[in-house]
């Protein structure tokens, strides 16, 4: 990437008075690289580091087995939700952190399920994250349909659907391609209208929007731990169950963990308590302390700061992009307004997939979703002004130069 670029003073200005400027030397990032995928996987952060440094070395190292108890690995997926809590407004004993994202929508939805006996339809959006749809059609295929149907419809369509037939509806704050964002707190209270239990997946909204799940009486939740929140790769997901819940919930995955007292080794299960019952196996505990670690970063850090500078960087890059018409054939698909949408752009063009691989060539790293969707990503708290401006300079130069026509960034990889 061709750093020698000098960006105008306005941009240099917006960095001097960002309020958030300070977070960027929390995390190491890679030299001549401008990292617009936090996203899909947050950087490493230097708390994280050091966390699974001390795991590994001094707690699994040298206490090995003990570290259980002295270094309280047993309580680890509660003392990271406690974290992950104040970021999306809910009390800590209504989350707690374990298993990935799909597992716990499993756990949920059966959950629904069994609350609701009347009621069969799981109701969701068509261009839902597929591996959401996915889990609601092996539990139809599980169950059978007179007990579990999966019916999608288009956003547009979602209010009709809401009847007394739906035992759950379940969708994505943030549509993982256009960024479109819904809104939780009407929506949960029109399906509530009808008796409808609510998950909602926080994936690509934890740790970069303001979320109020206690206020908006939302009644379940679900969301990973490696994107915004930057715990690393597979890192542990969250749930959260409205505390009003939590006496009636019956979730399917039965673990030694999810027992209320794991080490009698009862051949019978008993639940635990709260949101202890939707543990299962034994937590990971490396991925546990980076995650953990990570949340440090956003230790007197509000959210609303996060957001505020999340729209400038996200806005700059548009308004940078609607003012050149060399990005004539690029597509905005997501909302112009602003507070309709999540923390990334996508924009559409039909040479979409070797742009992306151009870009990430040079230093600036962005994604591909199909069919032809670059995702442009702003967490606001690594990203400086520079760096929207820099990045746009490069696409500039890719597109005008068309080196995205080579052939080798045509070839497909594995992991797009």
């Amino acid at each position: 990437m061709n750093t020698s670029r000098e960006p105008p003073a306005q941009i240099k200005a917006l960095d001097r008075s960002d309020k958030l400027a300070a977070k960027r030397d929390e995390f190491l990032l890679p030299a001549n690289t401008i990292y617009l995928n936090g996203n899909s996987l947050g950087p490493l952060t230097r708390r994280a580091q050091q966390c699974v440094q001390e795991a590994v070395q001094l707690q699994w190292g040298e206490d090995l087995i003990a570290s259980w108890n002295k270094h309280a690995w047993i309580d680890l997926p509660f003392i990271a939700a406690e974290k992950i809590a104040k970021l999306i407004g809910a009390e800590p004993k209504q989350l707690v952190c374990c298993d990935s994202v799909s597992i716990n929508l499993l756990k949920l939805l059966a959950c629904c399920l069994q609350m609701q006996p009347s009621r069969q339809l799981v109701l969701s959006q068509t261009d839902n994250f597929p591996t959401d749809l996915y889990v609601a059609q092996g539990l139809e295929s599980l169950l059978g349909s007179a007990r579990c149907e999966l019916k999608t419809v288009a956003e547009d369509e979602l209010v009709g659907a809401l009847d007394e037939d739906v035992a759950a509806l379940f969708l994505s704050d943030v549509n993982f391609r256009s960024s479109d964002r819904h809104d939780i707190e009407r929506l949960t209270a029109q399906a509530k209208e009808k008796g409808i239990l609510v998950i909602w997946d926080l994936s690509h909204s934890a740790g970069v929007l303001p979320l109020h799940l206690d206020a908006w009486n939302v009644d379940f939740a679900v969301g990973c731990g490696y994107k915004y929140l930057n715990g690393g790769p597979g890192a542990p997901a969250f749930i959260y169950a409205n505390e009003k819940h939590h006496a009636a919930l019956t979730q399917p995955i039965q673990g030694w963990m999810g027992h209320i007292e794991p080490f009698a080794f009862d051949p019978a299960y008993r639940r635990g308590l709260g949101m202890a019952q939707f543990l299962v196996g034994t937590g990971p505990i490396l991925s546990l302390s980076a995650l953990n670690g990570a949340l440090d970063t956003f230790a007197a850090v509000a959210i609303c700061d996060v957001h505020s500078k999340t729209l400038a960087l996200s806005e700059l890059f548009r308004g940078l992009m609607s003012q050149d018409e060399y990005f004539s054939s690029f597509k905005l698909e997501s909302r112009s307004d602003s507070a309709r949408r999540g923390a990334h752009l996508a924009y559409s063009h039909e040479q979409a997939y070797s742009i992306c691989r151009a870009l990430n060539e040079t230093g600036v790293v962005v994604d591909f979703r199909s069919p032809d969707i670059i995702r442009f990503g702003f967490s606001p708290l690594f990203l400086r002004y520079e760096d929207v401006w820099l990045a746009v300079q490069a696409l500039r130069e890719i597109v005008s130069e068309k080196t995205y026509l080579a052939h080798r960034f045509s070839r497909k990889l594995k992991v797009t």
